[in-house]
């Protein structure tokens, strides 16, 4: 693999762009009090503040809940399969990297099924954002544990619960080295979209953790607004000070917790051109 110094710029529209102009017709259906409405707010605050054009944006997702985003936006979208959302943004990035790419989806989505390519997106370092809304369960399948869920959480699926250790998605994402790390919370959807666009500005892999309750499977989780602690993380560049926060993290921290140096991975040689139709050709029978 060849690294370049830096990646493709941002292009700014030529006129100024709100919010609204990055949602579609397509009203979002997931249940009343669901934190993913907060992540489409803050998105789309994020997009008009960078005044990126629809149409040079690209929003991939996986399956679960949170994966509905694409179909809100105005913005070029793909929805994929299960767990293969990183998979899709990557190729997507390499081949048109003068888009903006931005992966979304959930703790089911991307940490179980999709776990392997969430390593080895941090590894690559590819300039692309991945947004994952973390409820700890499977909301879209009625509530089984996911693998953010804690061991002891009771339900009809897992009476007295799995026993089993919670994936810690930013401590993964630091060791298989994702460049940019952060943590927030859908209930203050402005200070999430302003780590959104650090997230998308900051060169390599950027990977931003947001806590987004499930009321209708977790109704516990409304009270994470008491707990969360706003700016409690502070960027680094320094990956052994960002281990050592999280060894006393609590999960409700929210922030930058690491901002590195490593420069974005870059394809090797010329980009190769080829006409649709001879594409085309080579699948005909």
């Amino acid at each position: 693999m060849n690294e370049a110094l830096s990646p493709a710029p941002i292009t700014p529209a030529p006129h100024a762009l709100a919010a609204a102009d990055y949602k579609s017709d397509i009203k979002p259906v997931w249940c009343p009090g669901c934190g993913d409405f907060g992540v489409v707010n803050a998105l789309t605050k994020a997009l008009a503040k960078m005044a990126l054009e629809p149409r040079n944006v690209a929003v991939v997702s996986g399956i679960g809940c949170s994966s509905r985003i694409p179909a809100y936006l105005s913005s070029y979208g793909f929805h994929g399969v299960h767990g293969r959302a990183l998979a899709a943004g990557t190729g997507l990035k390499i081949a048109r990297p003068d888009l903006t790419v931005i992966v979304t989806g959930g703790d089911g989505d991307g940490y179980s099924i999709g776990g392997n390519h969430f390593l080895h997106a941090c590894r690559r370092n590819v300039d692309m954002t991945y947004i994952v809304m973390d409820n700890r369960v499977y909301g879209m399948t009625k509530g089984q544990p996911s693998p953010t869920t804690e061991p002891d959480w009771d339900s009809k699926l897992s009476p007295e619960g799995t026993g089993l250790r919670e994936f810690q998605p930013m401590v993964v994402a630091l060791a298989s080295g994702a460049n940019f790390i952060a943590r927030a919370f859908t209930g203050d959807p402005n200070a999430l979209a302003d780590v959104i666009v650090q997230a998308v500005r900051h060169p390599g892999f950027s990977f931003v953790e947001v806590l987004s309750p499930c009321v209708t499977f977790r109704p516990e989780q409304k009270d994470w607004k008491k707990i969360v602690r706003s700016d409690a993380l502070r960027p680094t560049a320094d990956v052994s000070r960002a281990v050592r926060r999280m060894l006393r993290d609590t999960g409700f921290e929210l922030g930058v917790l690491y901002a590195g140096e490593r420069p974005a991975y870059a394809p090797r040689g010329p980009r190769a051109t080829r006409a649709v139709a001879d594409l085309e050709a080579r699948f005909e029978l």
